[in-house]
């Protein structure tokens, strides 16, 4: 399997071949600076802004804003990935038309927020490797 890397003037990242570069959608999210999809049932965004927070305040407020939309958090732990510490927030959503689970980093870094957040409907082995191998790439310029 092939990589191609993403690279903006503050990070960079590898990503499976697999996956196709979206434009991000910066109208609804001016923070988004990457878009990936693959196929019909998955995308992921990278966003990123200047915060004040930590990891452990973000983490509460991460699981608040995911329960207030009446997701039912999976798994919330604090992991070390990338040679960072991280937030890692596997979730279950749904809404009147769509089940479907979100996977998110979130990286805290000289005042920068990093989030990385994975939306699917079909979790699978083989997307999630991917996914971590995307964010174990994932460097800071």
């Amino acid at each position: 399997m092939g990589y191609r890397v993403f690279k903006n003037s503050k990070i960079t990242f590898k990503y499976s071949e697999t996956w196709e570069k979206e434009q991000p959608d910066t109208f609804n999210n001016p923070d988004c600076v990457a878009t990936l999809s693959k196929g019909d049932d998955s995308l992921l965004n990278v966003v990123m802004f200047p915060t004040n927070t930590n990891l452990e305040d973000f983490k509460l407020k991460m699981e608040d804003m995911i329960t207030d939309d009446g997701g039912v958090i999976l798994e919330s732990d604090f992991v070390s990935i990338a040679n960072e510490d991280a937030i890692h927030v596997v979730a279950k959503m749904s809404n009147p038309d769509i089940i479907y689970e979100i996977y998110t980093y979130v990286f805290i870094i000289n005042n920068i927020i990093y989030i990385f957040e994975l939306r699917t409907v079909n979790p699978n082995k083989e997307l999630l490797d991917e996914y971590k191998t995307l964010i174990d790439s994932f460097k800071i310029l």
